[in-house]
């Protein structure tokens, strides 16, 4: 059944749905890697879509930005539309020495200055982890294929624009390899509601370095996470 943000019916989701912030990345890898394509949502212009990838029923839909909004649709996705496989395949800045622009990050867990988790674990502090199943997937796939990863923590931030640039500091002595703004949510959905998640990163920036990749280039190193996500699954 339909949800306020989300409007189509159970079945209309595939088990296994890759989540990007932007919709129109969505729309991107709905046309580019998946056949017999059906658009299932457009509600605020959130696109999903279902289709098939090497004959594997796949989803994709875009999340918005922030662990609010991906929160949202995680938690609708799971709850009314039977989603077992959340996979957010997004970017990250990095302020660590040894990582460069296009590499690729596994969030094997996901720090945060968020509230949400705590909200979930009767205010505790809660390990947001990757499912293992996926993870080992994952890195098993990226060594088959050649495909340099870099797998740990990253830090899920609830300000793009952060007041506290001295944290990136504690960040980076502390060996978190990305930030972002989602994947610690994601886990947290994914823990309170039975669900298995990942989230593979592209690096696009390199905060203390000043660095960010051009247009041409997020698109280029994004299509080798992307196909990355798909093989895996």
């Amino acid at each position: 059944m339909a949800t306020p943000h989300i409007q189509a019916e159970v079945g209309a989701f595939a088990d296994t749905v890759l989540l990007p912030g932007d919709p129109l990345r969505a729309k991107f890898i709905a046309e580019t890697y998946l056949t017999d394509v059906t658009q299932v949502n457009a509600v605020r212009n959130m696109l999903g879509f279902t289709g098939y990838y090497k004959g594997k029923r796949v989803s994709v839909m875009g999340t918005g930005m922030g662990i609010p909004s991906c929160a949202l649709y995680a938690t609708e996705l799971v709850t009314h539309f039977g989603v077992k496989q959340l996979i957010r395949v997004g970017s990250c800045g990095t302020v660590q020495d040894d990582i460069a622009l296009g590499n690729i990050v596994i969030a094997m867990g996901a720090s945060t200055d968020s509230k949400t988790n705590r909200m979930r674990f009767a205010g505790h502090d809660f390990a947001a982890l990757a499912d293992f199943s996926l993870l080992n997937q994952v890195v098993t796939t990226a060594q088959q294929h050649a495909i340099p990863i870099r797998v740990g923590n990253v830090f899920s931030s609830d300000l793009f624009y952060t007041p506290e640039p001295d944290m990136f500091d504690v960040i980076k002595r502390m060996g978190v390899l990305g930030i972002e703004m989602e994947a610690a949510g994601l886990y947290g959905v994914a823990s309170f509601y039975g669900a298995k998640a990942l989230t593979l990163l592209t690096v696009s920036d390199h905060i203390t370095q000043d660095l960010h990749a051009s247009a041409e280039a997020r698109q280029k190193s994004f299509k080798q996470m992307i196909e990355l996500a798909l093989e895996s699954v």
